[in-house]
């Protein structure tokens, strides 16, 4: 669909006309806006409007809905998916209000804002936000898809941890929702990626850390066997103070990437843990018996330091991203990961990880949510760059030899996708049910139908929420 007639572009002036924000075109200054973190994604919006406030938004989506467009929403594109030239693409970057409240340890955050943002502001009141293993992503986008950090078996999912969201709706109203305001909402938001609504700020409770013992043990891939097997014996019966991950790592010659792990193939153990230093640093003897590391970067850190237990990439790059979860992973499990993906098998993936879950995010909320599969053991991830290999037919190899163990669901932040099944696989059939029919409520005309969003899902919703 190509909407690039006058009447359009004479339209669209009006609309730019009541933006305290602005608004681009393709080749204006400001369209870059829209390019996304993953710059494999095709994100070529009819128009990107850098929105000041949340009326900027509620514009846009009236206009969009006066003129048959749909509008989507983004901060830096991690979780890109293809954007098409019938859309509005509403840019928050501008939205960077972060406002702390070390007393009441809270914080009420813009859309716009970052998480390395909100981890300095906090950390010299000793206060922390349970963001993500990159500090480099926007806060909302985080959220919305329920929120797996480094430390998730401590503390659980970051988003059961918002307190209120801002929100304005495909029909253009704004809401504050809570657990008690629209509590529907609430329950949808934290997990429904932007199925329902553009979240334009949010609220949320800090924890009181300072410092954790935590970082990664980089191996030579020689060792990948050994140290994988060690690896999942110290997930058995790990305690909740900490959580843990193991990435299998084919890091570019890159000057930024440390020259033990630049253009070879290397096993990194990711851990993270809240027990003293000594009781932490015991956990790990195991693995660093069995083999010796070429880099040792664990040890106590601030908590400002977060991002480095799982060092992801900063700059924009391309990458095809694969995601499932598991039930519990035997050795047999490993041995299998390792004979597709491990350093003998001509992977050409970048990273494939294997991260525990378990601990506190097992458990129930005090207010239940639309995130699903708080049973699962693990979560694994594959990134690989376009073009290095067949990465796609290799995901789906891997994902072929894994499936003794996969539950066949994935997480809504792990491998962005607006394929129908692949958002499917994100929930059970009540919750996508039950976000269909709140997506219809509030947006009945689907201005907000793109993206990862949760649609067209038929019949009445087969159950009452409590």
């Amino acid at each position: 669909m190509a909407f690039h007639s006058p009447t359009i572009h004479t339209g669209l002036n009006s609309l730019r006309s009541e933006l305290t924000g602005s608004l681009a075109l393709p080749g204006e200054p400001g369209y870059e806006l829209a390019t996304p973190w993953n710059v494999a994604v095709p994100v070529q919006p009819l128009a990107v409007v850098e929105v000041h406030d949340a009326h900027d938004v509620v514009s846009t989506v009236r206009y969009a809905a006066r003129t048959g467009l749909r509008v989507a929403v983004g901060r830096t594109g991690h979780g890109a998916v293809p954007i098409e030239d019938d859309v509005l693409f509403v840019h928050t970057g501008r939205l960077d209000s972060c406002v702390l409240d070390a007393e009441a340890r809270t914080a009420r955050l813009g859309a716009g804002v970052l998480w390395q943002d909100v981890v300095d502001a906090a950390a010299p009141h000793g206060l922390a936000p349970l963001c993500g293993s990159s500090t480099a992503v926007g806060v909302v986008g985080f959220l919305t898809g329920a929120g797996i950090g480094p430390l998730v078996r401590t503390f659980g999912l970051s988003s059961d941890h918002v307190r209120a969201f801002e929100l304005v709706t495909g029909e253009g109203d704004i809401l504050r929702v809570t657990a008690d305001q629209h509590a529907e909402l609430f329950w949808g938001l934290r997990g429904g990626k932007s199925t329902l609504g553009i979240v334009t700020s949010v609220e949320i409770d800090l924890v009181q850390l300072s410092n954790f013992y935590g970082g990664a043990l980089y191996f030579d891939g020689s060792d990948a066997a050994d140290v994988a097997h060690a690896w999942l014996d110290l997930c058995a019966d790990l305690p909740e103070h900490t959580s843990t991950s193991m990435a299998l790592l084919q890091l570019p010659p890159l000057p930024q990437i440390p020259p033990p792990l630049a253009g070879r193939f290397t096993v990194a153990i990711r851990f993270a843990s809240v027990a003293s230093s000594d009781d932490a640093e015991a956990l790990l003897t195991p693995i660093r018996g069995v083999a010796t590391p070429v880099i040792d970067a664990v040890g106590l850190m601030p908590y400002a330091a977060i991002g480095a237990v799982h060092a992801d990439p900063v700059d924009p790059m391309p990458s095809h991203e694969f995601s499932c979860l598991t039930e519990e992973l035997t050795h047999d499990a490993i041995d299998e990961l390792l004979a597709v993906a491990g350093p003998e098998s001509g992977s050409p993936q970048t990273v494939v990880e294997v991260r525990l879950l378990g601990g506190a995010l097992a458990r129930e909320p005090q207010h239940r949510s639309a995130f699903c599969h708080r049973d699962a053991a693990f979560t694994l991830f594959i990134v690989g760059v376009p073009g290095h290999g067949a990465v796609d037919e290799h995901a789906r190899r891997v994902e072929q030899v894994m499936a003794p163990w996969s539950t066949g669901r994935s997480l809504p932040n792990f491998a962005a996708s607006a394929d129908a099944e692949r958002i499917a696989r994100m929930y059970d059939e009540d919750t996508v049910h039950w976000l269909s029919a709140l997506a219809e409520e509030h947006d009945p005309a689907g201005v907000l139908r793109v993206g990862p969003v949760v649609r067209d899902v038929g019949g009445e919703v087969p159950f009452t929420r409590a």
